[in-house]
């Protein structure tokens, strides 16, 4: 299976601060990959990294085929437009419509027919189950319709890896169940998967590799099964 982030001895830091140091992982196309650990633990960090937002600071670092410890900053857009990114706090433009909100985004990334934006628009909608909203404003819409609605933008130039970071942070447990099963459900189809979250009851009901952030260190659940217990 296609390895898409590859990870080696990656040290990673926060405003000079040591967070996370000798990172090892890989992610493989189609995988759901669960990151846990305590706020403050280091699994935001670890996803902005792979985005390049904040930079690493020694170690092999790869994603989707871009070295990320040296990226130059006009390779970077090239990147994010190969990631989908979902947010805790939804991030949706207030003062624009579902449809605009995603049809921002497509524009910014270069599509320009009308037609072929409004059917990728319609395509992303029906996969989160919200074709029926996109003439709604932001504020009409659930904490859950509104976590769908990231999703749908996160989806449309069709990623090769969705990076969701604590994406049921706001949400009541059977919203956040469902968004959790949407996620799971994007990566059966191909589109891999890393979520970071501190919720471990997830793991139980979506059974996927976890890996944790710990005292510094990124571990294979199976050194901390007892979290579970």
């Amino acid at each position: 299976m296609e390895v898409l982030i590859h990870y080696q001895s990656v040290d990673i830091y926060r405003q000079e601060n040591l967070v996370l140091k000798n990172v090892e992982m890989e992610l493989r196309k189609g995988e759901f990959l669960y990151i846990i650990g305590k706020v403050g633990s280091g699994k935001s960090s670890l996803l902005k990294s792979m985005y390049a937002d904040i930079p690493i600071g020694s170690g092999v670092g790869r994603v989707l085929g871009y070295d990320v410890k040296h990226i130059k900053n006009k390779q970077i857009p090239f990147l994010r437009r190969k990631l989908g990114i979902v947010f805790q706090d939804f991030q949706l433009l207030t003062d624009r419509s579902v449809n605009e909100n995603l049809a921002f985004v497509l524009k910014a990334t270069g599509w320009k027919k009308k037609v072929e934006i409004d059917t990728r628009i319609h395509e992303v909608l029906v996969q989160v189950g919200m074709e029926r909203k996109g003439y709604k404003m932001p504020h009409e819409l659930s904490g859950g319709e509104q976590q769908r609605i990231v999703i749908a933008r996160a989806l449309l130039n069709n990623p090769e890896i969705i990076l969701a970071d604590e994406p049921t942070g706001n949400l009541d447990p059977q919203t956040a169940d469902q968004i959790v099963k949407l996620l799971k459900g994007i990566s059966e189809t191909g589109t891999a998967v890393i979520m970071a979250t501190h919720n471990l009851k997830f793991l139980k009901e979506y059974p996927a590799r976890v890996l944790c952030c710990k005292d510094e260190k990124l571990e294979p659940m199976e050194l901390i099964h007892d979290l579970l217990v």
